[in-house]
């Protein structure tokens, strides 16, 4: 207690020698001191400190009734430098957050390509044991579309998994139709047209049966929760990167610097600013990245609920793994059928001269059939697969603890700048104005309303490239909603506690702080942000035909469809009934 009433009594002797010093005009006699904190800071040249303190009628922030250490050219430099340092300051926070996202970006995806590689050798592994025929002509075919794969992962907006799915096996239909179907012909010449006919009425003869559409169903559905995020963690890195472009206000450097440096004009230099007069300043400087919060909030919902889908069963490894099963099934399922598929190409893109051997057919499928159902096979091969999973699973784990921290970043990060300049241990502190034992005006909220009644700065606007990077944040959703076919009511959505956007609005009466992210209106110009709105391909509508064929009527003249388009309903007769009518072939449902 009596150490206590001393130091109360040390800060009026020493408040009282300050007042009488203005009021002699006497002032501070050297400005020793201000000079060697102007060059130990780097503010700018040491030739505008002036050695004693003097008038500056000029002094456009740090007016004084009294003698000056500073002049209007200090002022500018004191501007330019406290910019760069708050700058600093936010980047050095923002840092390990933009670390975090990134590196973990960079981990998911090396989790990503170990297993696309793994599936990737197991796939052209069967060609080469299985289907040598085909081997050497088929590996570009699947490196093609495990490429698509990878792109698709990564969140790349121009890959449709339907696309790219049927595109393998439209080039993959050819080399199965002449050296399979018809094993005979593969020491023929390839006929150039007679390729691009198969490849174009692929989809139309159906050779490979109801196979390729489950593997783009298949692929898509356990690749949608690494897809999107992938596209998360970008939207994430690129909401950072708008937050290290963006400004400060001329407002905000003006209270920064009566904040940090008006102090030094007096010859004191070490004196720290009050803790509710640093948080007026910070909050309504920083009300641009305050007002990140709620959709920060809600975006860090999602990244947790991705992550945790990523992490439900083996979804992913088993589709990826499954790609090698539904190409033998797709393979096996055009050999059996090879009469049929036959009559039909011969009707549409011409004959072949000689017809596909039965023996060598029924030798082949057996083969074919024990190399698909080996257990040997696939336990041998599912190892390294684990080993990627686990590592997968450890990223996830790692990645979602440390996220979790950073949900209320940007409305925390007044505060944090704030904990650098208070000193809470001292009786004494800068106003803005004086020193004083404590700040007596009021302390606002983080929210742009509650801006109106900060006593420190006026905001008039926010940074249009905060406000396209809060927008993209509440863009996502709905992009993500769509691409998926999520619900509207999706958990990953559900606000709870302080992530909604009214948590709080107003203001407090103490120097403890209070946090807030109320619901305005923004009385500044909106930035639009580009949409990248991805939509996944849809699986192409199968057409079931009738059980009966009529073949009384001779068939229409049909254009043939190409390759890669998707098929509408269309109430004229399917490519496929054409042909069967023509033959008179029965129709057998598979």
């Amino acid at each position: 207690m009596f150490q206590t009433i001393l130091q109360r009594v040390d800060f009026w002797l020493i408040y009282l020698a300050v007042v009488l010093c203005g009021a002699s005009g006497g002032g501070v006699h050297s400005c020793h001191e201000v000079k060697t904190a102007f060059q130990l800071r780097q503010i700018g040249p040491l030739k505008w400190v002036p050695e004693a303190p003097g008038t500056d009628g000029e002094l456009q922030i740090c007016k004084h009734s009294g003698p000056s250490c500073c002049t209007r050219k200090m002022e500018e430099s004191y501007q330019a430098a406290v910019r760069r340092e708050t700058l600093q300051n936010i980047r050095s926070y923002s840092f390990e957050l933009k670390y975090l996202i990134v590196g973990h970006a960079s981990a998911f995806q090396d989790a990503f390509q170990s297993l696309l590689s793994f599936t990737l050798n197991l796939t052209t592994g069967l060609f080469d044991s299985a289907y040598e025929p085909l081997s050497q002509d088929a590996r570009p075919l699947v490196a093609d579309l495990f490429s698509d794969l990878s792109l698709f992962l990564g969140g790349d907006g121009n890959t449709s998994m339907e696309r790219s799915v049927h595109r393998f096996y439209d080039n993959l239909f050819p080399l199965v139709y002449r050296r399979l179907v018809n094993p005979g012909l593969a020491s023929a010449p390839p006929s150039s047209e007679h390729s691009e006919c198969l490849r174009m009425t692929r989809q139309d003869v159906n050779p490979f049966g109801s196979h390729p559409r489950v593997l783009v169903e298949g692929l898509t559905r356990a690749l949608s929760a690494g897809r999107a995020l992938s596209q998360a963690l970008v939207i994430g890195a690129e909401v950072l990167n708008a937050t290290e472009r963006a400004g400060l206000a001329r407002e905000c450097g003006r209270a920064l610097v009566r904040m940090q440096y008006c102090p030094h004009c007096r010859g004191l230099t070490l004196i720290q600013p009050c803790g509710g007069l640093c948080l007026n300043v910070m909050r309504g400087c920083l009300v641009g990245l305050s007002e990140l919060d709620g959709p920060w909030r809600r975006y860090v919902a999602l990244l947790q609920e991705l992550t945790g889908a990523l992490a439900e069963g083996h979804d992913l490894e088993l589709a990826l793994q499954g790609i090698r099963n539904h190409v033998n099934d797709a393979i096996l399922h055009a050999q059996l059928h090879g009469p049929r598929i036959s009559a039909i190409v011969d009707k549409v893109c011409g004959p072949l001269t000689d017809t596909p051997s039965v023996t060598s057919i029924r030798s082949t499928l057996k083969v074919m059939t024990s190399v698909s159902t080996s257990p040997t096979s696939m336990a041998m091969t599912s190892s390294p697969a684990e080993v990627t999973l686990d590592h997968l699973s450890h990223t996830r784990r790692e990645f979602m603890g440390y996220i979790q921290r950073y949900r209320s970043f940007f409305s925390a990060l007044p505060e944090m700048l704030c904990e650098s300049e208070m000193v809470v241990d001292d009786f004494t502190c800068w106003s803005g104005e004086d020193v004083v034992e404590s700040y007596v005006g009021r302390v606002v909220g983080n929210s742009l309303q509650a801006q109106k009644n900060n006593p420190e700065i006026k905001v008039r606007s926010i940074d249009p490239i905060l406000v396209g990077a809060r927008d993209r944040l509440e863009h996502f959703k709905p992009e993500m909603q769509g691409q998926m076919g999520w619900a509207t009511d999706w958990g990953g959505w559900v606000e709870t506690g302080s992530g909604t956007r009214e948590e709080a609005s107003g203001e407090c009466d103490d120097e403890d702080g209070c946090q807030g992210s109320g619901d305005e209106d923004f009385t500044n110009e909106r930035v639009d942000v580009a949409s990248t709105h991805v939509p996944f391909g849809k699986s192409p509508a199968v057409r079931e035909p009738p059980w009966h064929v009529p073949t009384a009527q001779p068939p229409p003249q049909v254009a043939v469809r190409a390759a890669g388009h998707t098929p509408t309903p269309h109430p004229a007769i399917t490519i496929t009934l054409i042909l069967l009518s023509a033959l008179a072939l029965p129709w057998h449902p598979l």
